[in-house]
C-alpha cells in the first residue's frame, strides 16, 4: 500500500510518501516539507500564534493535495512537542481540521520515543542486543531503552534545540551563562537518568534526528548522499572538540558546515550541549546513527497493526 505520514514537528512540516507492506522496508517514494518552525512561533502564554497556525494550516493543505496526486490509499498525521505543548493545541488542530478536513494525532513524549524504538530496533535488528536511543527533536529530547521492540523505559525531556535557542540562545550567551546552561541540561537528563542506567551498559547505543545527522556530519561521517546503508557514528571525543568552536562561530560560518541546514544554524550548538551531556552521563564514547526514526516507527506500527487487523481503521 502507500501511505502518505504526516509529520508536524517543532522545526519541520514533512509529507512522506512510502511504499509499504509487512515484512519488508517502507520504501520513500516522495517528500514534500517546509520549514514551519512551530516552536519559535510561540507567544508568551505558550500558545501557537496565528501566523504559526496558517503556516501548519496551509502546509497540510498542500501536502493533502501531494499526498492525493501521489496516490495515497491512507494519510497518517501526527504532531509532537510544539503542538502538544501548546496552550492552544486543541485550538490549532480543531482549525486544521475544519479548514484542510485532516485530522491529526498528537503523540505524548512516551509514544514519541517508543514509536522511535521501534524504528530503531527494526533497522538494526535483534543482534544490535539491548539498545539505548535518543533523539533530539526541536522540542524535546527523547530517551528509550530495551531488548525487545517495546522498549523497557522510554521517556521525553523539554531539551529539544529549537526550545532551547529561544530560551537561551536568542543573543550569544557569556561564559558563566554557558556553563549555567550546561548545567542545567545536565541535571535535567541526570534527574531520570537511573530508568536507562539501572539495567547496565547498553550492547548498542543509537541516535535519531536531524540533530544528530548534523552533528555527526560536522565531525566526519558520510554525506547522505552516500546512502542510508554506511555506517556513521558521533564520537564524544570529536563532538567535544568541536563544541567550543562552533559557540564561536558567527552564523555565517556554522551555515557553512557540512550537514547544517540554514535553517537550523541557530539550533546547533543547543543540540551540541544535549547530545554531548546525553553521552557524558550514559558513559557513552560513540552513537550509532540510524536513519530510520518516528516517521518509520508510525510506518511500522501501522503495519503491524494491518497485518493483525486486516485493513480496518484503528
Amino acid at each position: 500500500m502507500r501511505l502518505g505520514v504526516l509529520d508536524i514537528g517543532s522545526n519541520t512540516g514533512h509529507l512522506l510518501v512510502v511504499d509499504a507492506h509487512g515484512g519488508a522496508a517502507p520504501l520513500p517514494a516522495f517528500s514534500h516539507k517546509e520549514p514551519l518552525r512551530l516552536a519559535e512561533h510561540l507567544d508568551a502564554d505558550g500558545a501557537v500564534s496565528s501566523t504559526g497556525v496558517k503556516a501548519l494550516t496551509d502546509f497540510v493543505a498542500s501536502a493533502l493535495v501531494v499526498a492525493e496526486d501521489k496516490g495515497c490509499s491512507e494519510m497518517l498525521g501526527f504532531a509532537t512537542s510544539a503542538v502538544r505543548d501548546a496552550s492552544n493545541s486543541y485550538v490549532v488542530l480543531e482549525t486544521v481540521h475544519r479548514e484542510t478536513g485532516v485530522d491529526i494525532q498528537v503523540l505524548s513524549g512516551e509514544d514519541e520515543a517508543r514509536l522511535t524504538f521501534l524504528a530503531v530496533r527494526r533497522w538494526f535488528g535483534w543482534s544490535a542486543g539491548r539498545l539505548s536511543v535518543f533523539d533530539i527533536g526541536g522540542g524535546s529530547l527523547e530517551i528509550a531503552g530495551g531488548s525487545d521492540e517495546a522498549p523497557d523505559v522510554a521517556w521525553s525531556l523539554p531539551l529539544g534545540a529549537a526550545r532551547l535557542a529561544r530560551q537561551w540562545f536568542s543573543t550569544k550567551p557569556s561564559a558563566d551563562e554557558l556553563r549555567d546552561i550546561r548545567r542545567q541540561i545536565r541535571a535535567d537528563i541526570a534527574e531520570s537518568a537511573g530508568h536507562l542506567l539501572r539495567a547496565g551498559a547498553p550492547d548498542r547505543a543509537a541516535a535519531t534526528s536531524k540533530t544528530f545527522r548534523s552533528l555527526a556530519r560536522i565531525c566526519g561521517a558520510a554525506p547522505s548522499g552516500a546512502g542510508p546503508l554506511i555506517a556513521r557514528t558521533l564520537p564524544l571525543k570529536t563532538l567535544s572538540d568541536w563544541i567550543p568552536r562552533l559557540i564561536e562561530m558567527p552564523g555565517d560560518e556554522l551555515r557553512d558546515l557540512p550537514g547544517v541546514s540554514p535553517s537550523r544554524t541557530h539550533q546547533i550548538v543547543p543540540g551540541a550541549l544535549v547530545a554531548e551531556a546525553c553521552m557524558d552521563i550514559f558513559d557513552l564514547r560513540e552513537l550509532e546513527i540510524c536513519p530510520w526514526a518516528l516517521r518509520e516507527g508510525v510506518i511500522l506500527e501501522r503495519l503491524d497493526q494491518i497485518s493483525v487487523l486486516g485493513d480496518r481503521p484503528v
